[in-house]
């Protein structure tokens, strides 16, 4: 009785060790460097991390801003990703963010949805929720989707339709909520499959 009484106690102790917060920082902001070249860039008003767990993650509950740069450039932006809520698994890693995330491509391009995955181990993004990508003046609906980093081999998991507008500053507004402006016109998911490449399901 007395060894069991002991032996929860100690394993109580270590779950609340395994709890305790190990890193906290406000209003950072970090480079990450590959190969002696600029990778991403970090910026958050909060960062908490939890190295102890058994899968250590850092959590930024205020949001995160990363800055993606282009492999074959020092300096040249290729993405800006943002969110209200962010977490990173750092063993596998693997990011989620969630909240009014956007992408924005130095193309023009810009992604909406409300939770993204970012897997740095394999370079790939992708999404199993409702999300809306806009290229000009188009804005292409769909139900989940994966890409590369530079968001250049878009794959839709399931395209519900595209819809256009009079101009680039109206399909974003459209995309992101901030206006209910009706569209020009708008194709259904077949016409839509039919017309977009690529629309077949991934992986």
């Amino acid at each position: 009785m007395l060894f069991s009484c002991e032996a929860d106690r100690a394993a109580a102790e270590d779950t609340g060790t395994e709890n305790l917060m190990t890193e906290y920082s406000e209003n950072l902001s970090i480079v990450m460097s590959e190969n002696g070249r600029k990778s991403y860039h970090f910026e958050t008003p909060l960062l908490e991390g939890y190295g102890q767990v058994r899968d250590p993650y850092r959590e930024f509950r205020k949001g995160i801003k990363i800055t993606m740069f282009e492999k074959d450039s020092t300096a040249a932006e290729s993405a800006v990703l943002t969110s209200n809520y962010a977490i990173n698994y750092g063993n596998r890693r693997l990011w989620e963010a969630k909240g009014d995330v956007v992408v924005t491509k130095s193309d023009g391009k810009k992604l909406f949805t409300s939770q993204l995955f970012w897997n740095q181990a394999t370079g790939r993004i992708y999404s199993n929720v409702d999300s809306k990508i806009v290229d000009g003046d188009e804005v292409y609906n769909c139900e989940g989707f994966e890409t590369d980093e530079s968001m250049n081999d878009l794959t839709y998991r399931k395209l519900d339709g595209v819809t256009y507008f009079t101009s680039s500053e109206e399909a974003e507004a459209y995309a992101s909520g901030s206006s209910d402006k009706e569209p020009v016109s708008a194709t259904s998911d077949s016409d839509a499959a039919a017309s977009a490449a690529p629309a077949e399901d991934a992986d």
